[in-house]
Parts: structure tokens; C-alpha cells; sequence
């Protein structure tokens, strides 16, 4: 943040000298400014590995704390604060490996809801670091530093100093600092089952030995001891005559010197936690061969750390595409100029296969037309999969993870792939000679922001980003920018749940992979040789050194797609066909019983109709014993599968005719209409058996069904025709009664003379009454005397 406000107070140099009346204004005008945005924001992130303390947490963070704390109480406003802010980080990602014995933590002062709890601990200036042994009473105000260096391995020298004169309890997680000898080292060995005993030589005054003590803290089947030059015996036994240097103890009793680079702690370090057997505590130990195959179907398959798979490079354009963006239905705002950018980059400097760079153009194109202020994933979705059926161009389909996989499917896979892919891009925008350094950058950042599913890991990156982004000036400086971010990234969640115990996260390039890439200060510390990683950063991303196996065949591809899209095409039209079907007269549901009984019927009085005018046209001319087939006769089989609607259409009024009544003809009449009504029930019978029939078989139930002629359908058709004409199975004789009563009479008329009965009885009931009444009275009379 230091370095962000000095860019620009620089920037602004020039315009200072040609306004030299304005420089003092100008200077406090910016003064504030970096004040109120520091005092806002504070220094330091849930990024930078640093406990943020406040009155809700100081108590439980330092008193009775299992391991010990350096704490620096500071102001957002002091501008030294500010300076030692990036100090303090790099001593935070320095000793993250150890957090059990020791750890950080920072709390602004500036901050009035804090102001109290550094009122406690009598801080009246800024920045003061304290240190706090470990089960730290309440009432302790922890030791302050003597001093402020800005300087890493003088504060990591200073907190092993104070970890010496750690008093009881000493911290559980810590080995012992102190040198040892060998009557202790013949009792280690004796008494432990450590699988790695590891001895460095070095002289009183190094820290090197006590510094990978407490890196080796947190891994498991491995021992580290220091040993003074001054301990002769020790020394002449194995033949130490460098000091520093490294000597790994082997099961035989045999002691074999550690092969490094340089003799200095970040090389110990690394060295040591490779061994194997030697794991993080809490983690598996890591399998041999073919790790996956006892998690997943998926298949191991072998490869070369050192190189670049396209596999995982389409994996990840696969996973982007399909997978992230489909879960932004509406695409808009800001989410779509970073859509556009991210696209754009990939389709200028991706170097896949024709295939896949033809789609990606096409993409970028149809990106750049879009007029409205969003795009629907739908429509995205159409021209990632080729809708329009262009040649040669395709996105393989499904991910097969080669140098990304992990050993369980949970792990690595699509994080790293995404790391990968910007790493390539960004060789790829310096070899191809762009206009814009921070192209890729900011392409990267937009994406993380609005896509990426880890809000969290997005969280992360962006703080980095905000903080250092703008220093990227040439395409060499954004490689490197983003390699140091990878790093830093690694050194943060190494240790978590997410890293995978085969692929430990480390500072990459390691020293066995590339060892020009790693060097020392002049006062032993770690130092990255900045020109040498470039250069292999350049070689390792290079277009020409990515290897194609694991790939699928581009015919296959483009085969595969063509499939897919006659399916999706054949799905369309049958949805299509579905709703017009829906939409059709034809294809309305099925009606209820109580319709097609109604439907029935009036069928059956259109056919009783239609025979009654056959049999008065035609049978006097034909003898009486011919007449015009019925519709059902004539069109049975066209009939069970069209449904006709009820309707009155075709139906003719019947002539007015005397009230004279043949009884003759009538009975002739009755008879074939009641002919006519058994074969017609029979059809309609068959019908709905049928219909029943299919239901059936579509709710998948199977069961015998009673062929017509048989005895059972038999019944069933004499069980049909008596309810129908009968009035159902309980009206019994009733039924009959009413059946033979209503012959040549509608309903109508029967009701009306039903009722006409009864007003009749009832008047000669009254009649009978009345009558019966004066009789009586008239006797009552003559009785009298």
C-alpha cells in the first residue's frame, strides 16, 4: 500500500515542479488522502496470514494461548505503520510453517472501538510489536521489541531469541531449540520410531539449524536436531568439516550427507519435507502409483511434471464454459465486459487446435456484436456448441485432467488448470507482441471476480490484485507479477484440506526443477534469481513445449458434436410436435365416464333415428327386410380410433305425424332398433375395453383380459347392456318395469304421467274423504230422538 501511494506521489512530481505555488496544497491534499483510505480499509487482509485482533477476540487469542503471539498494536493513519505493513507480511508468509509454536497478530489502534484494548497494554506509540509467551495470564502486557527492523531475518531471529527464553509451560507444538549431543542422539534413536533423523552442523551464532527446526514443525516421520561445532565427538565420528551442512541418519546406523544447492535454510527446508514418508500432519501419506484409481473410475494416467498438457487446457476452457458461466442465466453489467475481455484474450492468444481456435473466434465475434447491455447464457450455450454448424469448429466436450489431476477427485483439477491457463497466456501476450502488458492481468482479475465459483479464492486474489497490480509496466513484468501471486497463494493454503498430499504446495519452480531460479543474499536468506525464472517461466509456457497426448481425435470431436446437435434438433421438434399436439381438437384428454356415457347415448338415439327414417323410406320397397347399413356397420374399424365430438350436426327434425299409432309396425320398429342399440353397445363395449386395455399396459400393469365370445365377456356385455337399458346392477326388477313402461314414450312424457297419476289419486283420496264425511253426519242426525 506504501509503494501504491509513493507511485503515486511520484506520478505527480512533473506536475509539482511547472505549479511550484501549489506544491504544499497538492502535498496535503494527497496526505489526507492517504490517510482516509488507510484509516478505512486498515492494513491488513484475511489474506495476509495475520490474526486481526478486537475486543471480541484479544482475550481468547493471547491469554492461555497454546502457542506464543507477536502482536503489533498500530495506527491506519501512521505513516511508518504503513511503511512496515509489507514488512510485517513477508514476516507473516516467512514463518507460516510456524504457527504452532508461534504466530502473528495486529490490532488498529486507530480504531476507536480498539482504543481501550491498547490502552491496556500501555501503548502510547506506533508501530510497537510485543511478544507473548505462550499460557500468557490475563494480566500480561507481553515484552516489547527493542527496536523496529525492517528487515525479515532480523525479526525472525529476534522471535527464536525470545522463544529461548520461553519460560515453563514451554509450548506443547515445539520441539527443543537447544543443541544437542550424542548421548541424546543414541537415546532418540532408541526410544522414537522416526522413520528421518536429520543433524545440522553449524556454528554458535547461526540460526540456520533453529529456523528448520520450526519449518520441519508441522510434518510428521521426521526429526530435526542441531549440533554445535564445538561438539567434537559427534563431529569426528562423521567427518564434518563445513559448517553449516546437513547429515540424514539411516536405519543401519549410518549417517549420509544431505546433497543441496546451498547450504541454507530455505534449501534444508525444502529438501527435508520432500523425504519420503514425510507428510504434513494430518495428511495421508502419499501413494506411490496410480492413486486415483482407489477413489474414482477415473483411470491415472502418468505424466510429465515438467511439462504442459493441452488436455488440462481444454479441461479448463470446458469447465469455464460450460460449467461457470451456464450458472449466470443473464449475463450483464460488468460480468459482460469482463465476458467480452476474457473471451477476446483466449481467441488472440490461446494456441490450441484449429478446431477450437475457429470457435473461440467465432465467439469472440459474436461477443462483440451483441448491441444490448446483456446476453443470455441460452444463447452463449448455442454458439459454443455450433448451432450453426460451421465447419471444423468445435470444444471438446468433458474434462480428462493429465498433469492437473490429483490423487483424489476432489483435488487440484480445475484450480489448477486455471492457473495454468493464465500462465500460458501471459507468455503467449509476450511472445506475440501485444500493445497492452495488463491484458491478460485484467482479463484474469474480471473473470476471478464475476465467474469464478470460489468466492473466497476470488476474494483473495483480488486483494492482491488491488495492491500491486498497477506496479506491472512490460509484458516480463506481468509473467513474473503473476508467478510471485501463484507463490504467494501456495505458501498461504499450504496445509489446508485442499492440498493434495502428492503435490504439497511449495515455491515453484522448485530447486530440482529449476535450480539457476534460486540463489542466496549474501546473509544466507532465499533469494529468487528473477531473470533466470523468466526465462524458464518462457520456455515452460511455450506453445511449442505443450504436449498433445490424452487428447481426443479432432474427427471424433467434431463427430460427437454432430450428434449432439441432431439430438437437440430431434428434441426440438419433438417438443414442437408435442405442443402442437396438445394445442390440436383432436388430441384433447380423455373425457370422464360421465361424458362418453352421454356421448354414447346420444350416439345410440342418432342411430335409433336414422333407422326409424330407413325403415319408413325404405321398407315398404325392399319387402320389409332390407334396409341402409348403419354408420357403425359401414365405418367399424374407422370408428374405434376416431373420436368424434358430441354434436348435433347431420341430424334431421322428424316429420309431423298423426296420433294414430300402428301397433304392428311399431312392434316391427321396437325390435330392430333394440337390435341395432345390442350390436352398437357391443362396439362401444369393445371400444372401451380397448381403451381400458391400453391404459393400462401405459402404467405398466399386465392381467388377463376376457376375449369377446368367451363366457365372461359374455357376461360382462349382459352386465353392460343391464345397466344401460335397466337403469345399473340394483335396480333389478324396477329397472324392467320402467324399461317396458317407457316403450314409444320419452322421458318427458312418462314423468307427466307419473305426476298426473298422482294429482288424481290424491283428488279421489280428498273425494273419498269428503264424501265419507257428510255420510257420517247425516247418520248422527237421524239417531237423534
Amino acid at each position: 500500500m506504501a509503494r501504491r501511494y509513493n507511485r503515486a506521489a511520484s506520478g505527480l512530481s512533473e506536475q509539482l515542479k511547472k505549479y511550484p505555488r501549489h506544491v504544499a496544497g497538492l502535498r496535503l491534499t494527497l496526505w489526507l488522502l492517504l490517510l482516509s483510505s488507510a484509516a478505512e480499509a486498515g492494513l491488513y487482509t484475511g489474506s495476509d496470514q495475520i490474526v486481526a485482533l478486537s475486543p471480541d477476540n484479544v482475550k481468547s487469542v493471547l491469554v492461555n494461548s497454546s502457542s506464543a503471539m507477536v502482536v503489533e498494536f498500530y495506527a491506519s493513519w501512521c505513516g511508518h505503520c504503513i511503511s512496515f505493513s509489507p514488512t510485517y507480511k513477508r514476516l507473516a508468509r516467512d514463518i507460516k510453517e510456524w504457527k504452532p509454536a508461534v504466530d502473528l497478530a495486529a490490532i488498529d489502534c486507530a480504531d476507536e472501538n480498539n482504543r481501550k484494548v491498547c490502552v491496556s497494554f500501555g501503548i502510547r506509540g506506533y508501530p510497537t510489536l510485543k511478544f507473548f509467551n505462550a499460557y500468557s495470564r490475563e494480566d500480561s502486557a507481553g515484552q516489547t521489541f527493542q527496536g523496529l527492523p525492517h528487515d525479515v531475518q532480523a525479526l525472525r531471529h529476534h522471535i527464536i531469541d525470545l522463544m529461548e527464553k520461553h519460560q515453563d509451560p514451554w509450548p506443547p507444538a515445539c520441539p527443543p531449540l537447544e543443541p544437542t549431543s550424542q548421548a541424546e542422539i543414541d537415546i532418540l534413536v532408541e526410544t522414537n520410531s522416526i522413520r528421518h533423523l536429520a543433524l545440522i552442523f553449524e556454528d554458535a551464532t547461526s540460526y540456520i539449524g533453529r529456523e528448520v527446526i520450526l519449518d520441519l514443525l508441522q510434518f510428521e516421520n521426521i526429526a530435526v536436531r542441531r549440533v554445535l561445532s564445538t561438539e567434537e565427538e559427534l563431529v569426528t565420528k562423521l567427518g564434518v568439516t563445513e559448517f553449516p551442512s546437513c547429515y540424514l541418519y539411516s536405519p543401519g546406523g549410518n549417517f549420509t550427507r544431505l546433497k543441496i544447492n546451498f547450504e541454507a535454510r530455505a534449501f534444508y527446508s525444502y529438501a527435508l519435507q520432500g523425504l519420503p514418508g514425510v507428510v504434513r500432519s494430518g495428511k495421508s501419506t502419499p501413494a506411490t502409483t496410480n492413486p486415483i484409481s482407489k477413489h474414482t473410475e477415473d483411470l491415472w494416467r502418468h505424466f510429465n511434471r515438467s511439462r504442459v498438457y493441452m488436455a488440462d487446457l481444454e479441461s479448463t476452457l470446458h469447465y469455464s464454459l460450460r460449467v461457470e458461466l451456464a450458472s449466470h442465466p443473464v449475463i450483464a453489467g460488468e460480468a459482460l465486459t469482463s465476458l467480452r475481455k476474457y473471451i477476446s484474450v483466449l481467441a488472440k492468444y490461446f494456441p490450441g487446435r484449429p478446431i477450437l481456435m475457429n470457435l473461440l473466434k467465432s465467439l469472440s465475434s459474436w461477443l462483440q456484436d451483441q448491441t444490448g447491455d446483456q446476453v443470455s447464457y441460452q444463447a452463449l450455450s448455442e454458439i459454443l456448441e455450433n448451432s450453426a454448424q460451421a465447419p471444423d469448429t468445435a470444444l471438446p466436450e468433458g474434462v480428462r485432467w493429465v498433469g492437473c489431476q490429483g490423487s483424489q477427485p476432489h483435488l487440484r483439477r480445475y484450480p489448477c488448470g486455471v492457473w495454468t491457463l493464465f500462465h500460458l497466456l501471459t507468455v503467449q501476450a509476450k511472445k506475440s507482441g501485444g500493445s497492452d502488458p495488463k491484458e491478460v492481468l485484467s482479463a484474469m482479475t474480471g473473470y476471478v471476480h464475476n465467474f469464478f465459483g470460489c468466492r473466497p479464492c476470488a476474494e483473495h486474489f483480488e486483494n492482491m490484485a488491488k495492491e500491486s497490480l498497477m506496479e506491472v509496466k512490460s509484458f516480463s513484468e506481468a509473467i513474473l507479477w503473476l508467478w510471485s501471486r501463484h507463490n504467494h497463494v501456495n505458501n498461504r493454503i499450504a496445509g489446508a484440506l485442499s492440498e493434495d498430499p502428492n503435490f504439497p504446495k511449495v515455491q515453484w519452480p522448485p530447486p530440482d526443477l529449476c535450480p539457476a531460479c534460486h540463489t542466496v543474499k549474501d546473509n544466507g536468506d532465499h533469494k529468487w534469481n528473477n531473470q533466470q525464472v523468466l526465462l524458464f517461466l518462457q520456455n515452460f509456457y511455450s506453445a511449442e513445449q505443450i504436449l498433445t497426448d490424452y487428447l481426443e481425435d479432432e474427427s471424433e470431436v467434431l463427430a460427437k458434436q454432430k450428434v449432439k446437435l441432431q439430438q437437440i434438433l430431434e428434441a426440438q421438434k419433438r417438443v414442437g410436435r408435442e405442443a402442437r399436439e396438445i394445442t390440436s381438437p383432436h388430441n384433447l384428454p380423455p373425457p370422464t365416464q360421465a361424458v362418453v356415457e352421454e356421448e354414447e347415448e346420444e350416439e345410440d338415439e342418432a342411430v335409433g333415428d336414422e333407422e326409424e327414417e330407413a325403415v319408413r323410406d325404405g321398407g315398404a320397397a325392399a319387402g320389409g327386410k332390407t334396409f341402409e347399413p348403419t354408420p357403425w356397420a359401414r365405418g367399424e374399424t374407422k370408428r374405434q380410433n376416431i373420436r368424434r365430438p358430441p354434436s348435433i350436426v347431420g341430424k334431421k327434425m322428424r316429420d309431423a305425424q298423426e296420433d294414430i299409432v300402428d301397433l304392428d309396425s311399431f312392434v316391427n320398429q321396437h325390435h330392430k332398433a333394440k337390435a341395432v342399440q345390442v350390436a352398437t353397445s357391443s362396439r362401444v363395449k369393445q371400444r372401451t375395453l380397448q381403451r381400458n386395455r391400453e391404459e393400462r399396459d401405459g402404467l405398466g400393469l399386465v392381467g388377463p383380459e376376457p376375449e369377446f365370445g368367451s363366457d365372461e365377456a359374455m357376461r360382462v356385455q349382459k352386465r353392460e347392456l343391464s345397466a344401460r337399458f335397466g337403469g345399473g346392477a340394483g335396480s333389478g326388477r324396477r329397472g324392467s318395469w320402467m324399461s317396458m313402461l317407457s316403450i314409444g314414450f320419452s322421458k318427458v312424457d312418462v314423468s307427466l304421467c307419473v305426476i298426473l297419476y298422482v294429482l288424481s289419486s290424491m283428488c279421489l283420496l280428498a273425494m273419498y274423504l269428503f264424501f265419507k264425511t257428510r255420510l257420517r253426519l247425516r247418520r248422527v242426525k237421524v239417531s237423534l230422538p
